[in-house]
């Protein structure tokens, strides 16, 4: 039970430090944490776009790989059913 109201006090003690210590206004900081988002959803968009783009090509690539090997898989059953192998 004291770690818990120590913890409590603690943390009571960091906010109001904090909101004494702050090196702006409020509104300010909304203002900035505002901007800060709009920069991040750019970024995240970004990443987003670079993410589907190599996913789409790696699928391209699966594909490939699927299509040569069923293609050499049933040359080879072929050969192997005619007795040519």
């Amino acid at each position: 039970m004291k770690f818990v109201l120590g913890l409590l006090v603690g943390f009571g003690l960091g906010v109001a430090a904090g909101l004494i210590l702050a090196p702006q206004s409020g509104e300010a900081t909304l203002a900035q944490l505002g901007e800060q988002r709009v920069v991040l959803s750019d970024r995240s968009a970004s990443i987003i776009d670079q993410i589907r783009s190599r996913a789409t090509d790696a699928l391209a690539q699966g594909r490939e790989v699927y299509d040569r090997t069923k293609g050499e898989l049933t040359e080879r059953y072929s050969q192997a059913k005619s007795g040519q192998l």
